[in-house]
């Protein structure tokens, strides 16, 4: 959901992080006593994106219980940023806790989190992609949790009313916005999304842009490639035949798909558990992002699961982390909230046990991980608010602001 997904500032945390002492990269040997043997007590600090994921979180972290005899509390951030970047400048972090992968840079670079990924003996079960974004200084810092690719989901039974089939599930972009202006009439709007570029940037990605280089050490946001995919973008928000969110009165595009709102809407797997819990009674159906002059294109999500360098209890933290990272646990989380595991065997068996959900699944050079240069978060912030009027701006200008924004931030972050 939009906790998920949403680029927040750090507001200050980062002079919070220094003004508490924090190191410059990893000390493994580095940090408080550590508890050793007896019955510990563990925080585990979540942005849980509803119910479903709460509840699927909390039953992982039963079963550690029953098996370690510790206690763990999972408590739920209403704002993870600004509470993770508080306690670890009070110097009393949670033990676990999400990381977003557009903040990691920023932690790992602070010295807030403690490199584990040695004692997980099958890491590279865990996707290469998804191991790229919690990369720092050469060194896996933390696995990620789940995975998610952008797809379009479709209200079926709009599809059907409107007289459209399978057959006109939209492949190219042409097609998307044919069926999007078909769709759109009376209190509904063929296409919903989000204002980010989380969202957006799946269609610079499919006119063969995006904002850096794979190696992230250059901007690469100006380009006529990634103007054509927000001039697309533009051109369907000017018919009306796509909307964004706050456009429908909705916090984001699930909730406009649920609402009836949206015939289509753009995200990810974590829209599994919100509509069985939310709008279990919405039929719908997931299909891949449709292609665009560069080809196929789609963003992946993820959150890593962070241990404090802080904290007191970072061997059974880690333990706690390699139970909820296992295969049965991965798939348990899956069965929960629809997330997609992140291990490759795990993610196998569960796409095979649902198939509905392969193109949230979905992996290969197109599927574009997010930028983790650090400080590029406070870039991409502002590139999220000139998104907000792109009906009426140039894409080139949002784009060029974009460019001239991010230079220093990414030459300076190598």
């Amino acid at each position: 959901m939009k906790k998920r997904t949403t680029l927040t500032a750090l507001a200050g945390c980062l002079a919070l992080l220094t003004a508490a002492g924090c190191s410059d990269g990893f000390d493994d040997d580095s940090g408080p006593a550590q508890d050793k043997g007896g019955k510990q007590t563990l925080t585990v600090l979540i942005a849980t994106s509803g119910d479903a994921e709460t509840a699927a979180v909390k039953a992982a972290t039963a079963a550690y219980e029953k098996k370690s005899g510790n206690t763990v509390r999972v408590e739920t951030a209403k704002d993870m940023n600004q509470q993770l970047g508080q306690a670890f400048a009070g110097g009393k972090p949670p033990d676990v806790f999400y990381v977003n992968s557009d903040q990691f840079a920023n932690y790992a670079s602070g010295g807030s989190l403690f490199p584990y990924t040695d004692a997980i003996d099958d890491v590279d079960d865990f996707s290469e992609t998804l191991r790229r974004s919690f990369t720092y200084d050469g060194k896996l810092v933390c696995v990620p949790k789940d995975m998610s690719s952008l797809a379009l989901a479709v209200n079926t039974d709009l599809w059907q009313a409107a007289g459209l089939t399978d057959a006109d599930f939209p492949k190219t972009w042409d097609q998307l916005h044919s069926v999007a202006r078909t769709l759109t009439k009376g209190g509904v709007t063929g296409l919903v999304t989000t204002n980010e570029y989380q969202r957006l940037g799946a269609f610079m990605k499919e006119a063969g842009g995006w904002i850096t280089d794979p190696d992230q050490t250059k901007m690469t946001a100006d380009t006529a490639q990634n103007a054509e995919g927000l001039g697309f973008v533009k051109k369907m928000l000017a018919d009306g035949s796509m909307k964004y969110m706050t456009d429908v009165d909705a916090g984001w595009g699930g909730e406009a798909l649920g609402k009836g709102k949206a015939a289509m809407t753009i995200e990810g797997s974590w829209l599994a558990g919100a509509m069985k819990n939310d709008f279990p009674d919405v039929k719908y159906k997931v299909v891949d992002m449709p292609e665009g002059p560069g080809g196929k294109g789609t963003l992946a999500f993820t959150n890593c699961w962070g241990v404090a360098q802080d904290s007191s209890h970072r061997d059974a933290a880690v333990e706690l982390v390699k139970h909820l990272t296992e295969p049965a646990q991965q798939l348990a989380m899956g069965n929960g909230f629809g997330a997609i595991p992140a291990r490759l065997s795990a993610a196998q068996d569960y796409l095979a046990q649902h198939p509905e959900q392969a193109p949230w699944g979905a992996a290969g050079d197109w599927v574009q991980g997010p930028v983790t240069v650090k400080g590029i978060d406070k870039v991409l912030g502002q590139f999220n608010t000139d998104l907000q009027k792109l009906k009426t701006a140039d894409p080139a200008k949002i784009l060029g602001d974009l460019q001239r924004n991010g230079q220093s931030v990414v030459e300076s972050g190598q």
